[in-house]
């Protein structure tokens, strides 16, 4: 069925085109383009009704199980601007298969990759003059799957749509690149191994809020969660991967199911590698990361994740007590990768993984 699969082509029309917003006011998932794409899949007839159409609400019965029982995914990847107006996708194919993971463990149908792949470059360069030209401003693309079927019952689903949509950002952070400061919470946890961690889930993400507004009440950035069983371990900062510059060792946590398997992260861990740095995928404790602050050692921490791209740490707090990293300042080798990676995807300069997908 996915070989015979057609996109449909709908433009919006003169009055369903939006006003452009300033470049320089972005925000970030404020402002959506003029256009999106909509599949349908069901038991009879799978993947269909593919096509690119005007960005508009969906009507959806109280029922769909979506608003009960919680079976949506997404992904979240950007399309750059380079130099004449030429376009790019960052590693787009990894996220789509890695949306099929998702899909897998949340019980939903698999997405056909060719396709949705030949129907997010067709969006992408019919709004590509969404796409901000101003530095550091990019478009943020979400994929997202829900359940839509009307029925009261913990099971899969039987209807799903999958859409796109797309928003014009300036920076996630109100700090930019500048250095965050992150909240250590043994409180609240984010996931186990077992579950869902792995994956990209909306309520992997609903769980992590009260701790989010916590650490934003206490003026923190994002929270930096610990393991779930001994609250000991280091796994994720917020909605990003993260990195320790300890002793001249890159280190991250290893993935082993409660932790997402970001694509940034792989970036960094790859071109790393490339550049002769020992990168360690390591269980690191909490206690490790504070010893290594007090004595010297800890030298530049960093979170990693579409959105951001790389986020300097510039201070930890844990259990009431504040480290400062690397001067409360950017670390020379997070402001490196940070703009390492913002050339390759902005086509500004060679890709030896061929990482870069050209639109149009």
């Amino acid at each position: 069925m996915w070989e015979n699969l057609e996109i449909e082509l709908e433009k919006a029309s003169g009055e369903q085109l939006k006003e452009k917003p300033a470049q320089d006011s972005l925000g970030f998932g404020v402002h959506f383009t003029d256009h999106m794409f909509l599949m349908k899949w069901n038991r009879q007839s799978g993947w269909h009704d593919a096509k690119i159409c005007p960005y508009h609400e969906f009507r959806l019965d109280p029922a769909a199980m979506v608003f009960h029982y919680g079976q949506a995914i997404f992904e979240g990847l950007k399309a750059y601007k380079g130099d004449g107006g030429q376009v790019y996708l960052f590693r787009p194919e990894d996220n789509i298969e890695r949306m099929n993971v998702s899909a897998q463990r949340m019980c939903m149908p698999r997405l056909p990759v060719a396709k949705v792949f030949k129907a997010l470059k067709a969006l992408v360069y019919l709004d590509r003059d969404w796409i901000p030209t101003i530095a550091g401003a990019t478009m943020y693309i979400r994929p997202t799957m829900i359940a839509v079927e009307p029925v009261l019952g913990v099971r899969p689903a039987g209807e799903y749509y999958f859409y796109i949509i797309m928003c014009p950002v300036g920076a996630y952070y109100p700090e930019g690149f500048g250095p965050t400061k992150i909240y250590v919470t043994d409180k609240y946890v984010r996931s186990v191994k077992g579950g869902v961690g792995h994956v990209k889930t909306a309520g992997n993400y609903a769980a992590s809020i009260m701790a989010a507004e916590e650490a934003h009440r206490a003026g923190y950035t994002q929270v930096l969660w610990l393991d779930a069983c001994e609250r000991k371990y280091v796994e994720e900062v917020g909605t990003s991967n993260i990195f320790f510059m300890i002793n001249d060792e890159l280190v991250t946590p290893p993935l082993g199911g409660s932790i997402l398997p970001g694509i940034t992260r792989d970036s960094v861990i790859r071109l790393a590698r490339e550049w002769g740095v020992n990168v360690v995928e390591r269980p690191i404790a909490i206690d490790e990361v504070i010893a290594a602050s007090i004595q010297g050692n800890l030298t530049e921490a960093f979170g990693t994740g579409t959105a951001a791209v790389i986020s300097p740490i510039g201070e930890l707090c844990y259990q009431g007590r504040k480290y400062v990293i690397s001067g409360g300042r950017t670390g020379i080798f997070a402001q490196r990768m940070f703009d390492e990676l913002q050339a390759i995807q902005s086509g500004k300069q060679e890709d030896p993984f061929k990482w870069i997908t050209r639109v149009g």
